[in-house]
């Protein structure tokens, strides 16, 4: 029971659905989650790490990087959960926005803090 209540948690907040969204879809680093969902590096870090823990994500280490990604073996319900947390948002702009900018994201390194990771993002206007 506890552990389901953690992961009920977890999905309780904003940040960390969008990051389970963009997790969802591929393989990310703690800034590439910082240039898709426009936010400082602990709260990305601090989100992953949540979803993590969760039971959501697997993590594993190139290099510099941890790598996150879904927990394919996850416990059925977690993927329960996940997949239902993809439908949820599947309409979402916020989320449609942080898909867009994550197409463009790119590591940039283990201190990814200042000028380089404020890079506005957005999308393009033609």
């Amino acid at each position: 029971m506890k552990e389901a209540l953690k992961a009920f948690k977890t999905l309780s907040d904003e940040t960390r659905l969008r990051i389970l969204n963009l997790v969802a879809r591929r393989e990310c680093c703690v800034c590439e989650v910082m240039q898709a969902l426009q936010i400082s590096q602990s709260k990305a870090s601090r989100g992953l790490t949540a979803l993590y823990d969760a039971g959501f994500l697997k993590q594993r280490k190139e290099g510099l990087w941890s790598l996150y990604s879904m927990d394919a073996e996850a416990k059925g319900y977690l993927l329960d959960l996940a997949e239902a947390a993809g439908k949820a948002v599947k309409d979402s702009k916020v989320a449609s926005l942080d898909i867009e900018r994550l197409r463009r994201a790119g590591r940039i390194g283990p201190r990814c803090v200042g000028k380089a990771c404020k890079t506005d993002l957005s999308p393009q206007t033609s």
